[in-house]
């Protein structure tokens, strides 16, 4: 192949990378989709509602969770296995679902 066609087909393909980079998850929606089943996927849903709630209010309240020690509790288990940085993302998600 020459070079110009090489050119070409690399300036056809830059609309595609756009597109999927724009159609790319929200940061933290993976991380936050093992809470979907009891919180829905805006934070509207379920047993509590997250919708309202701030980055920092939802942060908080997950890392005391994750620190008190209640075995039936299904909150401090799934709480448990995040890492801060994750927990951060998880709760900046949910604080921008409107």
């Amino acid at each position: 192949m020459q070079l110009h066609n090489l050119l070409f087909i690399a300036l056809a393909a830059l609309p595609l990378a756009a597109t999927a980079q724009t159609a790319a998850a929200p940061p933290g929606r993976l991380l936050a989709s093992n809470c979907f089943q009891c919180h829905g996927t805006d934070g509207r849903g379920g047993f509590d509602k997250l919708t309202g709630e701030s980055a920092s209010e939802i942060y908080n309240e997950l890392r005391e969770m994750r620190a008190e020690n209640k075995p039936g509790n299904i909150m401090n288990r799934h709480a448990a296995g995040y890492t801060d940085a994750q927990l951060k993302l998880i709760a900046e998600y949910f604080a921008t679902r409107r």
